[in-house]
């Protein structure tokens, strides 16, 4: 089987969830938030055929050569533990954490994936990514994302003491945030919606599966194709399943 063919089993699921942004805005809240997700991932367990993580897992996240941020030892586990389970989890670099590099692919056996890529799941094609710079507009972050993304420029900010530059990037991270937090719908004019359309008419697919937009989102393009956005842990606690009866957008609590 190729690496992006899945076929489900009957009984199992595929789940798609994003922008946990672990770090943010404080660590005491961003300890609540990894607990509460640590627990959706151990209650998926039995049921997950496949996890996708669909960036911006971490507010910030950069691998220096023998560094990387502290924390987040949880999460890492809990995920540890679904690969340790045979249960292939699959994590897109999303614009706050696009700066990994293998040491959860060596540590996790984790699959690290960094542009939008077409899946064929149970015989059906579905383009799945974070979402970052797609669409137009935006023109801002697409000139910064192929900056930050220079293999050049990585390397002079590894240069830097880890103090000094993940002081600048976790300042940058957090103006990042504040200045594109959006709760309104805007229809037609969404970026992603507005690529997805284009997408469909120029590709086959089946179907669409983004997180950044941090909004829970089931938006029909034309017949059966939709624009699923997994929305974010922040506010909404929403995941996207893929299984036997199809996708569906979802809300999970046990509180």
């Amino acid at each position: 089987m190729k690496p992006y063919e899945l076929d489900i089993p009957s009984g199992k699921k595929v789940y798609f969830l994003s922008d946990f942004h672990l770090g943010a805005p404080s660590q005491q809240e961003s300890r609540v938030r990894e607990l509460k997700i640590i627990r959706f991932l151990q209650a998926i367990q039995p049921t997950a055929h496949a996890v996708f993580l669909l960036g911006d897992t971490f507010d910030f996240w950069f691998e220096y050569r023998y560094v990387i941020p502290k924390g987040f030892v949880r999460i890492q586990a809990a995920i540890a533990a679904l690969t340790d389970a045979g249960i292939p989890v699959y994590v897109f670099t999303g614009n706050h954490d696009l700066w990994m590099f293998g040491y959860l692919e060596e540590e996790l056996g984790v699959s690290i994936i960094k542009e939008p890529t077409v899946f064929t799941i149970d015989s059906r094609r579905y383009l799945i990514g974070h979402g970052d710079g797609l669409g137009p507009g935006d023109y801002t972050y697409k000139v910064l994302k192929s900056i930050f993304t220079n293999s050049f420029f990585q390397w002079v900010f590894k240069m830097a003491p880890p103090v000094i530059g993940m002081g600048i990037a976790q300042y940058w991270s957090r103006k990042s945030r504040l200045t594109n937090q959006d709760d309104r719908y805007m229809g037609d004019k969404e970026y992603l919606y507005q690529y997805c359309k284009t997408q469909v008419e120029s590709r086959p697919v089946d179907g669409f599966i983004f997180g950044h937009r941090h909004l829970p989102l089931d938006v029909p393009l034309k017949k059966e194709v939709r624009y699923m956005n997994t929305g974010d842990w922040i506010r909404y606690n929403t995941y996207v399943t893929l299984d036997e009866t199809g996708v569906n957008l979802c809300t999970w609590s046990n509180e």
